[in-house]
């Protein structure tokens, strides 16, 4: 690493890695991606990042923690970026994927109510003929996104059967 004060303040990408929980692979695609800068380069080459590049690599990932997908995250810090936000935009684009993660969680809770049913037809013995395999081969796909594919709106209580 160079020996000057600016670059002893700067983070190869392993060390960003390390600080942030962030795979290296991973800080590179939002390098090439652009949700992060590209990094100076050392005089031999390495990737040396600042502490605004660091900040914001934990903002992406604790926003994808929250499952924002890149999209809302590029919008996210394209706000945050040209600093002429407002609260009411954030929430607008918090509210949203708040209604997608319930729709998922409501998603979720059917899958487990209909494999619990099909668990329970299934006595675990040894002969090859299983209901669990049965009702995979026999049922028509019904699971909550092929409904919402088909209907494009929120699948009804009920959903599989």
């Amino acid at each position: 690493m160079e020996s000057t004060g600016a670059a002893s303040s700067r983070l190869g990408i392993g060390t960003l890695s390390k600080h942030t929980g962030c795979n290296i692979e991973t800080i590179r695609y939002y390098e090439r991606i652009g949700l992060l800068s590209p990094a100076t380069r050392s005089e031999g080459g390495h990737r040396l990042y600042g502490e605004a590049q660091r900040r914001r690599l934990g903002f992406i990932r604790r926003a994808r923690e929250l499952g924002f997908t890149l999209d809302q995250i590029r919008t996210l810090l394209r706000l945050a970026d040209g600093g002429r936000y407002t609260c009411a935009q954030v929430k607008r684009i918090t509210v949203h994927h708040l209604e997608e993660v319930r729709r998922k969680v409501a998603d979720l809770r059917t899958i487990g109510r209909v494999l619990e049913q099909m668990a329970a037809t299934c006595d675990g013995g040894t002969v090859p003929k299983c209901p669990v395999i049965d009702a995979l081969f026999d049922s028509a796909p019904s699971a909550p996104q092929a409904q919402r594919r088909r209907s494009h709106r929120r699948p009804t209580s009920g959903g599989l059967r």
